[in-house]
């Protein structure tokens, strides 16, 4: 006799979202100098129906949160964890802009080694097309 295997949590995750009635979740990413590109994409993505995340900070923007470098540093290490748990809760990934530096490109790495679809707005950056 077998028994069920246990679900994982990214089954109890997407479980959840369809029990829930959720509709996709899209997580921007790209460098943040593209930011007027993001809130585009974010509009867009929101008339379209789903649920849209995104960076939260520009760090290239002086801010008194960010003047210390040492607090700086800090921060972009929490910040760069954050937009990962934001790509495990996504459905699919949107990067925006006509460059990929070191941080998008690791991202998408790993939003793809977790099977989320990567789509972008200028198809030509993608680094494994």
């Amino acid at each position: 006799m077998s028994y069920p295997q246990p679900l994982t949590a990214e089954e109890k995750l997407a479980d959840a979202k369809k029990h829930l009635s959720l509709p996709r979740i899209v997580v921007i990413c790209g460098s943040t100098r593209f930011m007027t590109e993001m809130t585009e994409a974010d509009l867009r993505e929101t008339k379209a129906g789903k649920i849209v995340v995104k960076p939260g900070c520009d760090m290239k923007s002086p801010h008194e949160l960010w003047s210390d470098p040492v607090e700086a540093e800090a921060l972009k290490v929490r910040l760069d964890d954050l937009h990962r748990a934001k790509i495990r809760l996504a459905d699919e990934v949107l990067v925006v802009g006509d460059y990929i530096g070191d941080s998008t490109r690791a991202e998408i790495a790993y939003a793809r080694s977790l099977g989320k679809p990567v789509r972008f707005t200028h198809p030509e950056v993608d680094p494994d097309a």
